[in-house]
């Protein structure tokens, strides 16, 4: 169902509550609509926001509406625990006291309106990682980038040298991480792509050759741009768990773990699964040959745990390539192969280049 982009849907029972939501939602360039329960799944679903206060969201999850972006709870006064169960129980994004919270309240909305409108150009994000030191994940984040029609590749391993080197972007001018001081907060897709290297189509976020942290609110900002901008945003992860990983793990539509095919890198993939599978469920394993004692791909994810995404025979030459001027995919690229296979298991709307 369309969402009406200028309308906020308030159902609120406090006659002074109501209005000051309908003075915040015309700061805000929204036109309030007011409405009474039950309200009908197509009003709750058409709105850019629904604004409830504590008894008519117990109502709304009686009634068994289902969950959405875009409903927040407002309240008289500082919200206390059965306010925050309420909000919980119908899955409130945000809970503002008016008139206190009147800023943050303008804000969610003109958020919501922007993500409504939006919509339509929402990108996927892939977060890739290797079941062990070595097992050619970045290489793997920068082959998906390639063969994806439009790209933002994230490297978020401060220790892995910058990622621009496998992509042959080193000299592109442009920002690195180090560069940036951002801690979070709502960024527009134009400016980012803006302001990061391109190199072939792909807009890469890479590390650098000296001493950094990635703050997690910023990675958070980044990937929620460029998935937001329409972009499928391959994000290059460490085995490290630092928080920028753990959030960036939670928001992926899918994790690709990679893995060698022999007993230790098999090994160390069924360790490090269960706590991917833990954070999000949508993980899949890529194998990657040479297969030194026969090992085949089906038995490698059955012993990992994972459904097997696809299975690569080596790619011809590749350290040899790396090293003079970064990853170029050839055409029947075992690596191509391997990545379009990964994005087909991506829902529909993914576009991918043509071999």
């Amino acid at each position: 169902m369309s969402t009406n982009p200028d309308v906020v849907v308030i159902l609120l029972a406090e006659p002074e509550l109501r209005e000051q939501a309908d003075r915040v939602a015309a700061a805000a360039g929204l036109r309030p609509v007011a409405a009474s329960a039950p309200l009908t799944r197509k009003a709750w679903s058409a709105a850019v926001a629904i604004l409830l206060d504590e008894e008519t969201a117990r109502q709304c999850e009686h009634d068994g509406l289902p969950r959405r972006d875009g409903v927040i709870l407002i309240a008289s006064t500082e919200p206390e625990g059965p306010t925050w169960a309420a909000a919980m129980a119908v899955g409130a994004q945000h809970v503002c006291a008016l008139p206190a919270q009147d800023g943050d309240l303008v804000r969610h909305l003109v958020d919501a309106a922007e993500t409504a409108r939006e919509a339509p150009r929402a990108g996927r994000v892939i977060a890739v990682t290797g079941g062990r030191g070595g097992a050619g994940a970045s290489t793997f984040a920068t082959a998906l980038a390639q063969v994806a029609s439009a790209s933002l590749l994230v490297d978020l391993d401060p220790w892995g040298g910058g990622i621009d080197l496998l992509l042959g972007s080193e000299l592109v001018p442009g920002l690195r991480w180090p560069d940036l001081s951002l801690r979070g907060g709502r960024l527009a897709w134009a400016a980012v792509r803006d302001a990061l290297p391109n190199h072939h189509g792909v807009s890469v976020l890479s590390g650098a050759r000296h001493g950094y942290e990635v703050d997690a609110g910023a990675a958070d900002a980044v990937v929620d741009a460029g998935r937001r901008g329409g972009m499928l945003v391959i994000c290059d992860l460490p085995r490290r768990m630092t928080s920028a990983v753990a959030g960036t793990l939670d928001r992926a539509d899918l994790v690709v773990v990679i893995t060698t095919c022999d007993v230790r890198g098999v090994a160390a993939a069924s360790t490090v699964a269960p706590v991917l599978c833990e954070i999000n469920p949508n993980v899949g394993l890529v194998v990657r040959g040479p297969t030194p004692g026969g090992l085949r791909a089906v038995e490698a994810a059955q012993v990992a745990g994972l459904p097997l995404l696809a299975a690569m025979r080596p790619e011809p030459r590749l350290a040899e390539r790396l090293e003079r001027g970064g990853l170029r995919l050839r055409r029947r690229s075992p690596l191509g192969t391997a990545a379009r296979a990964v994005l087909e298991v991506l829902p529909v709307g993914t576009q991918v280049r043509a071999a």
